[in-house]
């Protein structure tokens, strides 16, 4: 099970994360996607993952959950910088929060780690890998993209994001419950109690839609990675849903095109979530890779 929620400061932020496991064993960090609190990486997970021979460590990003919220950011206008319009430069972007990651290791002691991160956190991962290289023993990116103009949201996908925001713990449920059952896989069921759970807590935990926002707006402003993708040395598995309507499978093919000698894993009938059925399988390829490169010459110090 999980130690206690730690906090640490990172430049002018504190970050609140988690561990799970022995921390004398490699450590492996895991980043969430947009809106997406830590919680959004399962306590089994983790545990199944830890259980392998690795220290998990989930965190809050900037701007959710119990990690500092950029208040004096205001609300960014994200439809205007989705569509390129004239708006106010967003608080920050994807490169600033890999910079987080980075603090985050820095104030964990740890000179690298296994980075996992799925949508929005695939793609601070890869932009990890490119400005921070050294810092990533391995890299796998989920359900992810190397620019938000590649593997673009399907319209009804894209509708469940802008849905109101919720008002109490329960039409957080509700919320939730509708976004998922639009995302997530059509080839395996939806465990609509966990999504509902997961929703209030996080509700409870810190609710701030214009936190959200802002993160939006770093995906929005963020220039594509591919240029930087291309050079990178870090060992990297791309893991990608066939079925995925939010982050289109094109968004996981033109990120393993990118880096020389990705390897690809395409999942049928995986949209955009981690159904439970299909842990096995996603934790066997996340634990191959990285063990693939501490028994490997790729291994850093």
């Amino acid at each position: 099970m999980a130690d206690r929620i730690g906090r640490v400061a990172v430049g002018e932020l504190e970050l609140a994360y988690e561990t799970f496991g022995d921390a004398d064993n490699p450590p492996l960090l895991v980043i969430s996607g947009l809106a997406t609190q830590m919680l959004g990486w399962d306590e089994r997970f983790c545990d199944q993952l830890a259980d392998r021979g690795f220290q998990v460590i989930r965190f809050d990003n900037r701007d959710i959950g119990l990690s500092t919220h950029l208040h004096e950011g205001g609300v960014p206008n994200v439809m205007a910088l989705l569509g390129g319009q004239d708006a106010p430069a967003a608080p920050y972007t994807l490169v600033d929060m890999a910079d987080d990651t980075a603090g985050l290791l820095d104030a964990l002691g740890l000179e690298s780690a296994h980075i996992v991160g799925a949508s929005m956190g695939g793609m601070i991962a890869q932009q990890l890998a490119i400005r921070h290289p050294h810092r990533v023993r391995s890299l796998t990116s989920i359900m992810s993209t190397p620019s938000r103009q590649v593997g673009q949201a399907r319209p009804e996908a894209q509708a469940a994001l802008f849905l109101p925001p919720p008002t109490d713990p329960d039409t957080a449920a509700e919320r939730a419950l509708t976004v998922y059952r639009v995302i997530g896989s059509p080839g395996y069921p939806l465990d609509e109690h966990r999504v509902a759970d997961i929703a209030r807590r996080a509700f409870n935990r810190g609710h701030d839609p214009a936190g959200v926002a802002r993160q939006y707006a770093a995906i929005a402003v963020s220039p594509d990675r591919t240029p930087g993708l291309r050079e990178s040395t870090v060992p990297t598995l791309v893991i990608h849903g066939e079925d995925d309507p939010l982050v289109q499978v094109d968004g996981g093919l033109a990120t393993a095109d990118a880096v020389p000698g990705a390897r690809l894993v395409v999942v049928a009938g995986m949209g955009h979530n981690l159904p439970r059925k299909l842990w096995p399988q996603l934790i066997d390829e996340i634990v191959a890779h990285a063990r693939a490169v501490e028994v490997g010459p790729a291994t850093r110090a």
